[in-house]
């Protein structure tokens, strides 16, 4: 191990230190090396995200509407249950946006064949509720639409892999 004189205070240090222990001055004859690591991106990382954040903000919007929907429906005694049907639309929003969030950047297809199902899920259980709340025949088919989003990001990611 030899001994390097700093140049700022003259005195002596390893040459393998970063830096002068005295003065904290660089050691001439360290190399920097900066090492930059690129974090892959998923199909259609940003639509995914995207879509994910529109998804959790139509949530709020669905279930307000659904819980308003549900208070109607109490107040008429008309044994509807659309609004309980909405609310259960509006949690598969936030869970498939959730998990579209959660899952743009990964190598597989596991988080977009689940948002495949829970926006499924969320069409099957909204369109029977329609009738008395016609909204949900609008987010039964905009949770289709998610789907078939996920679905096409899916097979991508398999024909990339």
């Amino acid at each position: 191990m030899a001994l390097i004189t700093c140049n700022e205070c003259g005195k002596e240090f390893s040459e393998n230190a970063d830096k002068c222990p005295n003065c904290g001055n660089p050691n001439p004859n360290q190399k920097n090396v900066t090492v930059v690591v690129e974090k892959p991106k998923g199909v259609w990382s940003t639509g995914r995200l995207t879509l994910g954040i529109i998804s959790i903000v139509l949530f709020l919007l669905i279930a307000l509407q659904s819980c308003a929907a549900g208070v109607s429906n109490a107040l008429q005694e008309n044994g509807a249950t659309s609004g309980s049907s909405g609310l259960v639309c509006a949690i598969m929003y936030l869970v498939g946006g959730i998990v579209s969030i959660a899952s743009r950047n990964a190598k597989g297809i596991g988080g977009s064949v689940a948002c495949v199902i829970l926006y499924l899920f969320g069409f099957f259980v909204a369109m029977p509720g329609a009738d008395t709340y016609g909204d949900l025949s609008v987010w039964g088919g905009l949770c289709v639409i998610l789907a078939i989003f996920h679905l096409v990001c899916a097979v991508k990611t398999k024909k990339k892999a």
